[in-house]
C-alpha cells in the first residue's frame, strides 16, 4: 500500500492540478490532498475558503482512480515545524508530490521522499492566472474543471474576488 500527500492553495482547483493528481492516481494505492493556507480567505490571493476548496476538490475527483482524503492544512509560520505539523494532521504518507520548493526542501530534510510532478500547461494553468483573467472579464472557465465553476457560481466566487479587489 502506497500512499502520497499532495498539498496545494487551490485557489482555485484547475485543470492543471486535475492532471498533475490523475497521473499521481496511477503510481500510487491513495492520495492525501492537502489544503495549504486553509486559515486564510476572502484576500485576493486566498479568495476560498477551506470548506470551499474541499467543495470543488471532492466534486471534480469522483472518478480519481484511487481513494483520495481531502485534509485542511492551516499555516504555522514557522516551517521548521511544518512538516511535522502536516503529519499530524494528515494520515500516515509514503511519498509526497509537489513542485513547490519550499514544500520539497522541508520534506527532504525530514527524511521524505519526495517526486517532482510534470506540469501541464503552467503559464494558464495556475490560480493567479485564474484570478486575474475574473478580475480582466476574460474567458477563465475553460481552465478549472465543471466541477469547480459549479462551486464559484454557487458561492458567486466572481463577484467576490471583484469585490474584494477593490480598494478604499
Amino acid at each position: 500500500m502506497i500512499r502520497a500527500f499532495y498539498v496545494g492553495r487551490f485557489q482555485p482547483y484547475h485543470n492543471g492540478h486535475e492532471a498533475v493528481l490523475s497521473e499521481i492516481s496511477e503510481h500510487v494505492d491513495e492520495i492525501i490532498i492537502g489544503i495549504g493556507s486553509a486559515q486564510i480567505s476572502h484576500d485576493i490571493d486566498n479568495p476560498f475558503t477551506a470548506g470551499e476548496r474541499v467543495l470543488m476538490i471532492t466534486r471534480s475527483l469522483g472518478r480519481l482512480s484511487c481513494p483520495f482524503y481531502v485534509i485542511p492544512i492551516e499555516d504555522l509560520q514557522r516551517n521548521s515545524l511544518w512538516v511535522a505539523h502536516v503529519q499530524s494532521m494528515s494520515p500516515p504518507f509514503d511519498i509526497v508530490y509537489s513542485a513547490n520548493p519550499l514544500v520539497v526542501r522541508l520534506f527532504q530534510e525530514s527524511n521524505v521522499k519526495v517526486e517532482t510532478p510534470q506540469m501541464y500547461e503552467r503559464e494558464i494553468l495556475s490560480g493567479t492566472e485564474i484570478r486575474k483573467r475574473i478580475l480582466g472579464g476574460k474567458v477563465w472557465q475553460k481552465l478549472v474543471p465543471d466541477a469547480v465553476l459549479q462551486v464559484i457560481k454557487e458561492i458567486d466566487g466572481e463577484r467576490r474576488i471583484i469585490e474584494i479587489s477593490r480598494e478604499d
